[in-house]
């Protein structure tokens, strides 16, 4: 994006883009949207976001997207991130809820100019504890790629295969958890941010704990629901994001 406006928008199947308007926002943002409804096995979504240089902008998702039971075959997610000079992008979805027997290969590519910044984050729900679901077994390899200035600054790999529900609660995974996150900021100000985060982790619902280096700071959460990593997500995001509104789609 450049300015208040898309310089190129496409969009094609299910997966849609729409550019409400926020006067809370300073920037523009863009809402994903899949119009099925959830994802399957065998079913492929690719998301492409430049972001040009000096440019802001802002990108979330409609609501959770669901992963559903899969005959055998992954659901597929790959999104492909440029950030251009001196150019800020958020990269914002809802979670990901996996139902019991879905598979789900997501794969995230950022890739950024040297003096870029970036804000990402994925959040995953292992079954709806409200309903009673458990995610018996499934399958579950969650990759991020992160280059700034070509270089590689963060390599990141989650796989959960087979019975989902048993890994979860050895200590040494989830120990129990359902509901994880990792947010990813890059920028000169990450180790600053990181010790603000630090100072206030104990007033957060779960566990959450956070890291910088060299301009690169990573927030790891685990809770018990979706809701309270909901409730998590947004204590910290305000203090990373300086207190400014979440895309309204996150309030409804």
């Amino acid at each position: 994006m450049t300015g208040p406006y898309a310089h190129t928008l496409f969009q094609e199947g299910a997966a849609k883009v729409r550019l409400p308007k926020d006067d809370r926002a300073p920037w523009p943002e863009a809402v994903l949207i899949n119009t099925a409804g959830g994802i399957t096995g065998g079913d492929t979504f690719s998301f492409h976001v430049a972001c040009e240089a000096k440019a802001h902008a802002t990108v979330t998702t409609q609501a959770s997207e669901k992963i559903y039971r899969s005959l055998g075959t992954d659901a597929v997610i790959k999104t492909d991130i440029v950030v251009g000079p001196g150019a800020m992008l958020e990269w914002l979805p809802q979670e990901t809820i996996l139902f019991h027997g879905g598979r789900l290969r997501r794969e995230t590519s950022v890739s950024l100019a040297k003096n870029a910044r970036f804000l990402g984050l994925e959040a995953t729900v292992f079954g709806r504890t409200a309903m009673g679901e458990v995610v018996r077994s499934g399958s579950f390899h969650d990759r991020w790629r992160v280059r700034r200035g070509g270089q590689l600054i963060f390599a990141d790999d989650t796989r959960l295969e087979g019975a989902i529900a048993q890994q979860l609660n050895r200590p040494f995974l989830l120990n129990g958890h359902r509901a994880v996150a990792t947010l990813l900021y890059v920028g000169p100000d990450a180790e600053d941010l990181a010790v603000d985060i630090q100072h206030i982790a104990s007033r957060a619902t779960g566990l959450c704990g956070a890291s910088a280096w060299e301009g690169v700071m990573v927030v790891r959460f685990l809770n018990v629901t979706g809701q309270k990593l909901r409730a998590d997500l947004t204590f910290v995001l305000d203090t990373v994001r300086s207190g400014r509104a979440l895309p309204k789609v996150w309030l409804c």
